[in-house]
């Protein structure tokens, strides 16, 4: 019974150092991911004039670690508890979804003139982030 009451004890340690450890791997994945985003974009101006080979290794860089970024991600999400999992899920859907019809339809008022600007990528982008965000905070207070 003393056996019982200590596996019960130690998973709830094991399962928050666990997934501290899962996010400690995705903070700086994604920080590394962001680095070298900022590195594609500015180095080509800043640091190497505009070298294609330096560029493309560049760009090649950003994406090796935008992959590891994601498994870090799955793995991070495969750490949470059921209830987790259910809320990430339900904001990366409405992410997905909302982001597929505002990114088209920004994109057609664009292409149709119907906004004195170009559409950016940038600006989905930041839309995407606070949806999920929003998403994300509404999930935790509906399961609370």
């Amino acid at each position: 019974m003393t056996d019982n009451n200590s596996d019960t004890l130690s998973k709830p340690s094991s399962f928050k150092q666990r997934n501290k450890s899962n996010i400690v791997k995705l903070k700086f994945w994604t920080a590394m991911w962001v680095l070298t985003m900022a590195l594609t974009n500015f180095g080509p101006w800043l640091l190497w004039d505009y070298n294609l080979t330096f560029s493309a290794l560049a760009v090649i860089l950003n994406l090796a670690l935008g992959v590891k970024m994601v498994l870090a991600n799955i793995n991070h999400l495969k750490g949470l508890d059921e209830m987790q999992q259910r809320i990430q899920l339900n904001a990366m859907g409405i992410t997905l979804g909302l982001s597929l019809i505002v990114g088209l339809a920004y994109s057609n008022l664009d292409v149709l003139n119907l906004i004195s600007y170009h559409a950016e990528i940038s600006h989905l982008v930041i839309f995407m982030g606070l949806t999920y965000l929003i998403a994300t905070f509404i999930g935790q207070s509906k399961y609370q």
